[in-house]
């Protein structure tokens, strides 16, 4: 049975998240309410002819330019048109339904003025899985990614429905609607505001918490391997150091390694391990506490209006608002930090992973093969996690300080949150990756260790989890062939379950 999510009071990220997978999406009576009330007060605007940008002027740098009643809807229309020219492949399905269902959320708070029937239009499409075809670059902030989707209201544009392109005239079809005719100001605000960084960030969060998940089971394994002293994770003297993820991490790491026989066997071999395994708690901690931060910032975003201009009042006494609320930066700090988290998370993997194919450190035949020499093994992918880390480094600088000046010095800062999000997801698809190469290499290990040694109970199921469906490594096929199955087995096996 498919999931309803009820929009009432603000959506959670984890609800956008929910949507954006599936889940239908409703309206409540106290928000169909609000959407309402606020379309009655721009309704009050235009007939007092009470100036409000994009309502009846022009925008950006035509923001002074003056709307005549028998043109704002008309100027609605334009500025889907000329808005949508995003370039490059679409968006997913996934990243797309996750932008439409921030939209609403932010169309709820009932402060943009928009008409119900635009919201219902949205969900329609939503619920119906008919999804706008979205370009994926050309934003500097919002405005393109939304303009497409706004196209497919209006009968213009394309949407997949079955996996079928189709016209936006289709698409109302599809979902039982016309096309609709934009009133005034419902074109700025289809593609104003923060919901396309904020759903882009939704779905990267959703990735994260699974991914933080397989990195502590994967650096369990490694550290099993590798022979490490399980004192350094001890409870008492990790909690000298005050933080909720560092304290999570600590006590996967003693769950899934108590009790191992091969660590049992290492024990007192040497003073302390090296920083990619005794760090562990630190650096995935740290990212933990990150993630928390990032859900925080986007619950507020969540529950923030971010169309620009935004109205208030009664029809009576309208009040019409040109502030900021649609500039990022938040959201764009938040997403910089959070793909810096993610780098940082690949990289200890990597270092990780050299230490398992290096006989010089790792006390396993080189490479992870039992003929080294006739076969390369993990030689070449080491290579891969190194390039994909060097990738990450590249993408980690920060989006939210690339400036620029857009609409004629009208828009003369940018923050680039749609670009930071985007980055974060980029980084994220390296890290799952990455991790997949280091439990591939771990499960390897585990193959070559001394028949006499066994593993902890929760690596071992992981380990066994894995040979059910990916066979040791003999250099006996393409090993980019173990990289997709690896990563077909990290979405579905439940890891979370596993760790709880």
């Amino acid at each position: 049975m498919t999931k309803t999510v009820t929009l009432s009071k603000p959506l959670t990220w984890q609800e956008v998240s929910h949507v954006a997978q599936g889940a239908r999406l409703e309206l409540s009576p106290e928000a169909t309410e609000r959407i309402s009330h606020g379309r009655k007060i721009v309704d009050a605007l235009i007939e007092q002819e009470i100036k409000g940008y994009g309502i009846n002027t022009g925008v950006g740098a035509l923001c002074d330019v003056v709307i005549d009643k028998t043109k704002q809807s008309a100027l609605s229309h334009n500025i889907l048109m000329s808005h949508a020219c995003g370039v490059g492949e679409p968006l997913g399905v996934e990243e797309t339904r996750a932008i439409m269902t921030a939209q609403i959320n932010n169309f709820a708070h009932g402060a943009s003025g928009v008409r119900l029937e635009i919201v219902k239009a949205l969900i329609a499409l939503l619920n119906h899985d008919c999804i706008p075809v979205v370009p994926g670059r050309g934003s500097v902030g919002y405005l393109t990614h939304a303009a497409h989707i706004g196209l497919v209201l209006i009968g213009h544009g394309f949407a997949v429905k079955d996996g079928v392109r189709i016209s936006g005239t289709k698409a109302c079809e599809q979902v039982g609607i016309s096309p609709l005719q934009l009133q005034a100001k419902e074109g700025l605000s289809l593609v104003n505001g923060t919901p396309c960084a904020t759903g882009l960030s939704c779905v990267a969060l959703t990735r994260m918490a699974a991914l933080q998940d397989w990195a502590d089971m994967a650096a369990a394994m490694s550290a099993e391997n590798l022979g490490c002293q399980i004192s350094a994770f001890s409870g008492p003297p990790l909690h000298l150091r005050k933080s909720d993820g560092l304290q999570k991490v600590g006590r996967t790491l003693r769950s899934c390694l108590k009790s191992s026989p091969m660590l049992s066997a290492a024990k007192g071999k040497r003073t302390q391990d090296p920083l990619s395994i005794r760090a562990v708690p630190h650096v995935h901690g740290a990212a933990r506490d990150m993630f928390v931060q990032v859900a925080e910032t986007l619950n507020r975003e969540l529950e923030s209006v971010t169309d620009n201009p935004t109205v208030s009042g009664t029809p009576e006494t309208p009040e019409v608002h040109s502030q900021a609320h649609a500039v990022g930066a938040s959201l764009a700090l938040a997403t910089d930090s959070f793909g810096i988290a993610a780098a940082e998370m690949a990289s200890i993997s990597e270092r990780r992973i050299d230490r398992l194919v290096n006989p010089m450190v790792s006390g396993l035949s080189a490479f992870l093969v039992p003929e080294s020499g006739v076969c390369s093994g993990y030689m070449i992918a080491q290579y891969t996690a190194v390039s994909l880390v060097s990738e990450n480094r590249r993408l980690a600088a920060p989006a939210s300080l690339d400036g620029g000046v857009t609409s004629a010095l009208q828009e003369d800062m940018l923050t680039h949150a749609t670009p930071s999000a985007f980055k974060a997801l980029s980084i994220l698809e390296n890290l799952e990756t990455v991790i997949g190469i280091e439990l591939l290499a771990a499960a390897q290990a585990y193959d070559l260790r001394p028949e006499a040694l066994d593993i902890a109970e929760r690596t071992g199921d992981i380990y066994r989890a894995i040979r059910k469906s990916i066979p040791p490594y003999l250099d006996d096929r393409p090993m980019q062939e173990d990289f997709d199955a690896i990563r077909a087995f990290m979405k579905t096996y439940p890891i979370n379950q596993e760790l709880d």
